[in-house]
């Protein structure tokens, strides 16, 4: 699929919204367990980490995001973790599985390599097999799971703790 990679802007939100609010309704993907508003989701971005990366996919003839990719600082309490980003992607429902989230990823990559991050970390829920599966095939590693993490719907949810090493060799045993 076509699509241009770019850096979210404020009048993004209502595209966003789009493709996250039928993710978090479906109960199945996220821990998220309640909608945003385009308004939220604006000052979301206008108000996103300085240190943060937040990518948007968009297909250039339509101007439509498809997808979008965030890393945040894991801790802003020490510096001891400034080296560390945590990354959420979400791509449309129907268009899965066609490179988007690849290609954000390869972006977000590189993005991070620059502002100097060297390990990126993420919770995926045990039961959402399809995005564990993207992100080991982008070099994540499962490193444990977190039991009963979550309760969406009146339901615990395991959440499996994943990381990956932005430079070569780096966390090999």
């Amino acid at each position: 699929m076509d699509v241009h990679i770019r850096d979210v802007r404020p009048d993004d939100a209502e595209g966003i919204i789009r493709i996250l609010n039928p993710i978090i309704e479906a109960g199945d993907y996220t821990v998220m367990d309640a909608p945003f508003t385009v308004e939220a989701e604006r000052d979301y971005i206008a108000n996103f980490p300085e240190q943060g990366i937040f990518l948007v996919a968009e297909r250039p003839r339509q101007g439509r995001i498809v997808g979008f990719q965030s890393i945040e600082p894991y801790a802003t309490y020490t510096h001891a973790f400034d080296h560390v980003a945590v990354i959420g992607t979400y791509v449309d429902l129907a268009l899965r599985g066609q490179g988007i989230g690849p290609r954000l990823s390869e972006a977000t990559f590189a993005a991070a390599r620059r502002k100097e991050y060297e390990k990126i970390l993420s919770y995926v829920r045990a039961d959402n097999l399809a995005a564990l599966a993207f992100y080991l095939g982008q070099g994540f590693r499962i490193i444990g799971t977190a039991q009963r993490q979550a309760k969406v719907g009146g339901r615990y949810v395991d959440e499996i703790l994943i990381e990956k090493f932005l430079s070569p060799g780096a966390g090999d045993p």
